[in-house]
């Protein structure tokens, strides 16, 4: 009679890596231990373990399929893995220690931009995270019941003022509040009513509300349907290393670019 062990010997056969996400000391050492014929590629915060191969991993992500193809997006950039190659990811589910591993074939299109977004970006990733934290509890709750658009600009703050001008006063001008604080992302939900372009630091510094952004829109090409947010924000990033945050009065739907292309597009009422 076989073996569990051996009906699931599948999932793991003929991987050409195993990716552990945020092992802990002692479990990242069982592998090590094992010599394994695969590349060990640990996929983590920070590189607790000194792991030999490691994978910066920004952002969590409290969704495990989005975490694993985040990992294996870090991995396919630093030329770890290749397409077509079977992995097999360790991944935590339900807390604790590991305990699951998901088998995973790279392909091509795990090349989405996510991993450049964030690890790569001249705004700290925890920073990007927070404005996509209100421009998406704007789009699910809008202001006051009413759908609502918005437009952030996180990073390279100074050489984005350059290219903007107010349009009325700016209410951050003397602060040193910073996204991420419940009583700053009230604020942001308050002024976002009015027109114009957050902008947001490196450090996520409010440098700004209510200005236009003046950069030149041509050859920058979006998606056809949005309008003039959504070209701003994407030429705001071909002339800048800022990234572009858009809510969609219209759409509802919230969209990031960076370096003049739309790069990552989130159903708020899905996240």
């Amino acid at each position: 009679m076989p073996m569990l062990s051996d009906l699931l010997s599948d999932v793991v056969s003929d991987v050409e890596a195993v990716l552990l996400f945020s092992p802990s000391s002692s479990h990242y050492r069982q592998f090590a231990d094992a010599d394994l014929d695969e590349d060990l590629i640990v996929v983590a915060p920070e590189n607790a373990t000194d792991a030999e191969i490691y994978v910066e991993l920004p952002l969590e992500f409290d969704n495990v399929r989005d975490r694993i193809r985040f990992g294996i997006e870090g991995a396919l950039e630093r030329g770890l893995v290749e397409t077509e190659d079977a992995v097999a990811c360790s991944v935590r589910v339900f807390g604790g220690e590991s305990d699951g591993v998901v088998r995973v074939r790279v392909t091509e299109s795990m090349r989405s931009g996510i991993y450049d977004l964030f690890a790569n970006s001249r705004a700290e990733p925890g920073v990007i995270r927070d404005v996509f934290e209100v421009a998406i509890e704007l789009g699910k709750k809008g202001q006051k019941g009413k759908p609502v658009g918005a437009l952030f600009v996180v990073g390279d703050a100074g050489k984005v003022m350059n290219k903007s001008r107010p349009l009325s006063y700016n209410p951050f001008e003397k602060s040193h509040v910073h996204v991420g604080d419940p009583i700053v992302n009230v604020m942001l939900k308050e002024f976002s009513r009015l027109d114009g372009a957050f902008v947001i630091s490196d450090s996520g510094k409010i440098a700004s509300a209510y200005r236009y952004l003046e950069p030149a829109a041509e050859g920058v090409d979006i998606p056809k349907g949005l309008g003039a947010r959504h070209m701003a924000g994407a030429a705001i990033t071909r002339d800048t290393n800022a990234t572009a945050i858009v809510l969609s009065e219209s759409d509802g739907l919230v969209r990031a670019f960076k370096g003049g292309e739309l790069i990552l597009e989130i159903d708020p009422e899905e996240y």
